[in-house]
């Protein structure tokens, strides 16, 4: 093997420990021990544990407030203590003794030095200070007024230029004999190190900045418009830190690194036992777990019965006056109920980007948006373009934002020009002044001051549509438009994965974001599904797709009857405000009072849902929006929202299932009938796409809960962002990829999200659900490794429920847990019948 190959090779092997990071601006929610999914829970706990110092479990207090509050059934933790060896009878089994013995071990394992503050920097310390400057030079994405010079160059080459002047590096003037590709370099470094041990060296060097190397990775896995204008690679990267840590007299290879990259046992005992703390994770996900699918299950008979009403009244005129389609996201989950309670409404859940691989390029935008999720590629790009009937609005527009956008000109080159800062600030100091003082004390007005221009002004989507027809002559690397068959692909596939088989005379697909004023994490709100942006976009493509007449032929043909009165619109729903906005320009008049009547419906429907989500934020609920919308405009707010904190179930299913049923915001709900998908093909792409992204969303919660520090981002108030791709804590470091407190704390001790690893319910027959996860081995890694449950309740077996166990094995939940050594022995499964 070349010494080239077996380096590549080792970068290769060693970069599973660094998880992806996406920018802020669109940020993506992640399982930060992604690389380890193939192994059990607690091995991959143990290697974070080793890498970045990170705690993996709830501490003893969290378990012990959740059982003192009665969510973890005592049943429910014998069991779990039987099954992993403990005797649930003797007087060590005892709950409290458990929870003190936890706490203990726990205080010695962080037992360390009171104050490190003033130790004497370590080497090591001195590459990580001077990188991650030059990182964040490098990294940067249009923050910056002076750009890093030879950025184009790449990040290896553009160091090598620059860095030769940086008085902070030791014998700096030899970074200039650097050989031209950073293999070379990496070869030089390590020429007289074994090679069985460059593995683990590379995982060392990787995961001493791990926020940084996991945006270096997504950079130059996914590509994209910065990676293009200014390519950093992994190997470019190592290069650099192992020259530094060379100069800086660091270790290449750090003492006792293995020869096999995360072979170190950790803290695991003999057998490979599970600590106690995931003991009593598994007791707190099973009562969890128990009481959603026993609601699942006791709900699943009335399913049939629905239909069979729906098939008797099916002439008799008693369709919804409006179906509305909301992503799957856990706040949704929210609003669905108040729409359904305000009026003849049926809800549906579908992932928020709806189907649609694009980049969307909206009016006016100086770049594309990515919108679906990271898992999909890009297949299309959408723009929206001026329509030839609404020229007018197009013009006002125009006018208005033209003069904003000279005048933001004006003042940025009058702030940054230093013959101009000082006496800008003289003269404009007192209107900023007064600008501060509205926006800090009176945040509330502002947001209606604002809602009142905008009201006044012209939105693109009023005159503007997106072009749909695919351009034959478009050269770019991602086609302009699509063909007249994948726009009927993708009305089929939405339809035919939420099961539909009626259509109201309003159609309403929603997509969802956020509101909120000085916040770094704001994307972090917006759809995941949509890679951290707005989903209205996507849901104007859908709606114009469904619209279309050719594709309602089409789809007929494929047996999906669309009423000719049927008309389908696109929406939006503010999840800070829970404001929905209706795209309902082009509706006609036979539709309006239809348009009209859903409107006040939905404005009610907000008071409601508002008032629900004040109340989880102990805020004042006597005016619920409008404290909402003060969260929404206040800068100094550091929780506008709650996010997707509190996730722990995800619900494959008819409406009818949960339509009743008040999930508290935790649940994600996908549409889906089963008895409209004889071959199984839409209950796959639910469980391989959106069940995949829910458990990034929901192991991205879980550890930044369980360890803010280290899989999180700390506190926002101390935060700095850095280069539009970041924050840092205090004034440098490492790039905090991961949640801020705030966002699943309601204070520094006291969790708001429940810690829970996801737990699936799925209405289908059982062995259709095992054939499509005997296709998927990631889908069964998953599983078999406890990153997730699965649940399914059978509708073909008396409606009962069965749990996923290791090895594609299912066991009644009224049975008995088995010990893992009877689990491992008998791999007994329940029956399942032919279709």
């Amino acid at each position: 093997m070349s010494t080239e190959t077996a380096i590549r090779d080792s970068i290769d092997q060693a970069k599973r420990a660094i998880g992806r990071t996406w920018p802020l601006h669109s940020f993506v929610t992640a399982n930060p021990l992604a690389g380890f999914e193939d192994r059990p829970f607690h091995e991959a706990v143990r290697e974070g544990e080793r890498l970045y110092g990170g705690r993996g479990y709830p501490s003893a207090s969290v378990f012990r407030r959740a059982w003192e509050q009665g969510r973890i059934n005592p049943d429910r933790l014998r069991a779990a203590l039987a099954r992993h060896g403990y005797d649930a009878d003797a007087d060590e089994a005892d709950p409290e003794a458990l929870l003190d013995r936890m706490a203990s071990e726990t205080e010695a394992s962080d037992a360390g030095p009171d104050d490190d503050a003033d130790r004497t920097p370590t080497p090591s310390d001195q590459v990580d200070a001077v990188l991650t400057k030059w990182l964040s030079a490098f990294l940067d994405e249009g923050a910056a007024k002076w750009p890093m010079p030879d950025r184009s160059n790449g990040f290896y080459r553009a160091f090598r230029a620059a860095a030769r002047y940086d008085r902070q590096i030791p014998d700096r003037e030899a970074i200039a004999g650097l050989p031209d590709d950073p293999i070379d370099a990496l070869a030089d470094r390590l020429a007289d190190r074994p090679r069985d041990r460059w593995a683990s060296a590379f995982e060392h060097h990787l995961s001493a900045l791990p926020g940084w190397t996991g945006l270096i990775r997504r950079r130059a896995e996914d590509g994209g418009v910065w990676q293009s204008a200014c390519p950093i690679t992994l190997p470019g990267y190592l290069a650099v830190r192992l020259t530094l840590a060379d100069l800086f007299g660091a270790q290449i290879v750090p003492d006792g690194a293995e020869a096999d990259v995360g072979s170190t046992p950790g803290n695991a005992d003999a057998a490979g036992d599970v600590p106690l703390a995931e003991v009593w994770l598994n007791a707190w996900e099973a009562t969890y777990r128990e009481r959603l699918v026993d609601e699942v299950a006791a709900r699943s008979p009335r399913v049939d019965e629905r239909r069979e009403d729906a098939g008797d009244d099916a002439d008799d005129g008693s369709r919804p006056d409006a179906q509305m389609v909301f992503c799957i996201d856990t706040r949704s989950e929210v609003i669905r109920r108040h729409v359904e309670s305000a009026g003849n409404y049926e809800t549906h859940g579908y992932a928020g980007f709806f189907g649609i691989p694009m980049r969307y390029e909206g009016r006016g935008s100086a770049v594309g948006t990515d919108a679906c999720p990271p898992i999909v590629d890009v297949a299309h790009r959408i723009e929206d373009r001026p329509r030839a009937d609404r020229e007018h609005r197009h013009e006002r527009h125009a006018r208005w934002t033209n003069l904003l956008e000279a005048g933001e000109r004006v003042l940025e080159g009058l702030k940054s020009n230093a013959a101009t800062a000082f006496s800008f600030v003289e003269t404009a100091g007192s209107g900023y002044g007064a600008a501060l003082a509205a926006r800090t004390l009176l945040p509330g007005r502002v947001h209606t001051a604002i809602d009142a221009v905008e009201g006044r002004t012209p939105s693109a989507h009023e005159f503007c549509g997106p072009t749909l027809d695919h351009d034959d002559t478009d050269e770019g690397e991602i086609p302009r438009g699509m063909t007249f068959e994948e726009r009927v692909e993708y009305a089929a596939n939405a339809f035919e994965l939420m099961g539909w088989e009626e259509f109201a005379r309003l159609v309403v697909f929603t997509g969802h974001a956020s509101e909120t004023a000085n916040n770094p994490f704001g994307s972090s709100l917006d759809c995941g599904a949509c890679a951290g942006n707005p989903g209205g976009p996507n849901a104007r493509v859908l709606a114009a797709i469904c619209n279309e007449g050719r594709v309602r032929a089409e789809l007929a043909d494929r047996g999906i009857e669309i009423p000719d009165d049927t008309v389908f619109l696109a929406g939006e729903h503010n999840t800070t405000t829970d404001e929905v906005t209706l795209y309902a320009g082009d509706v006609s008049e036979s539709h309006e009072s239809d348009v009209e009547r859903l409107r006040a419906d939905l404005a009610s429907a907000t008071a409601d849902a508002a008032a629900e989500r004040a109340a989880s934020m102990d805020a004042p609920s006597d005016d619920a929006e409008r404290e909402t919308k003060r969260r929404a405009a206040d800068w100094a707010e550091t929780r506008p929202e709650w996010g997707l904190a509190g996730n722990a179930g995800f619900v494959v299913g008819p409406r009818a299932l949960t339509a009743d049923l008040d999930l508290d915001g935790r649940s994600f709900l996908h549409s889906y009938d089963w008895r409209t998908d004889p071959e199984g093909d839409a209950l796959e792409a639910i469980l391989t796409g959106p069940m995949v992204v829910t458990q990034w969303i929901n192991a991205q919660y879980y550890f930044a809960t369980v360890d803010t520090a280290v899989y999180g981002s700390g506190s926002k108030v101390t935060h700095n962002p850095v280069g539009n791709v970041g924050v840092y804590q205090g004034n440098g470091g490492d790039l905090l990829g991961g949640l801020p407190l705030q966002s699943v704390m309601r204070s520094d001790d006291d969790p708001y999200h429940q810690p829970l690893r996801l737990s699936t319910v799925v209405h289908a027959p059982v062995d259709r659900v095992a054939d499509v996860l005997s296709a998927h081995e990631h889908l069964t890694d998953l599983l078999d490794n406890d990153w997730l449950s699965l649940t399914v309740v059978d509708p073909t077996r008396d409606h009962d429920a069965f749990r996923y166990d290791e090895g594609l094995a299912w066991t009644g939940l009224d049975a008995p847990e088995p010990s893992i050594e009877e689990a491992r022995e008998s791999q007994v499964s329940a029956p399942v019948a032919d279709d």
